[in-house]
């Protein structure tokens, strides 16, 4: 997937928040994109995900299957957590047998059997992370896109955020993911993509040397 000299504002007269974005990210590969809050880190995740589009520019050669999860998963819908997961899996386009296998897959993996019935609004934070991460993963995605999602998990779930990545990773899949817990030091090699400022510079992997191509996105002030 590449994004081609994409930019990005919010309002027609407003500021742009990205510009000139040139990137691309390829089968098997992971990337972290590290930034403050501000940065533009989500906008970013939400372009390559197909959330947002690009006000210029273009996202070309997007996977068919893309697992999103957002910084903050939308819990307030009057659905309990086997009801929507088994609808997401049906928006995936997986047939009911199969939707209903994935379902109960990613239910018991990550820990919520006993919440089956329970409607989301009732949920912790971190029992929505753990349904925001299941509904990504139910049709095995070409692209998954996390936005911090490390963030209210305990720590057994969160030792299988990179098993999981490593998995989406083995199937010919890539993956970007944000983080500010230092988290992604469980994701040896990953390319590290870091937002200062309005611009993306990457850095050595954490395996060791080898070649990198810096690109930049310039945010308007």
């Amino acid at each position: 997937m590449r994004l081609e000299d994409v930019w990005l504002r919010y309002h027609r007269h407003g500021p742009w928040v990205l510009r000139q974005v040139d990137v691309a990210i390829g089968p098997g590969e992971v990337a972290v994109v590290l930034g403050r809050n501000g940065a533009g880190k989500s906008t970013l995740l939400q372009l390559a995900a197909g959330v947002l589009r690009p006000s210029r520019g273009r996202v070309v050669d997007r996977p068919v299957t893309v697992g999103w999860v957002p910084e903050r998963f939308p819990a307030d819908q009057p659905f309990t957590v086997g009801a929507y997961l088994s609808a997401m899996g049906r928006v995936a386009g997986l047939p009911g047998p199969a939707a209903d296998r994935a379902v109960r897959h990613w239910v018991e993996r990550l820990g919520l059997s006993r919440f089956h019935d329970v409607r989301l609004p009732q949920l912790s934070k971190g029992t929505v992370q753990k349904v925001g991460l299941a509904q990504a993963l139910l049709r095995p995605p070409g692209l998954l896109v996390l936005d911090e999602p490390w963030e209210g998990l305990d720590a057994a779930a969160r030792e299988l955020v990179p098993e999981m990545i490593g998995e989406v990773l083995a199937d010919g899949g890539a993956v970007l993911v944000s983080d500010h817990r230092g988290e992604t030091v469980r994701l040896p090699g990953a390319r590290q993509w870091s937002v200062t400022a309005g611009t993306l510079t990457e850095a050595a992997p954490s395996g060791g040397p080898g070649p990198h191509r810096p690109w930049r996105c310039a945010a308007a002030p």
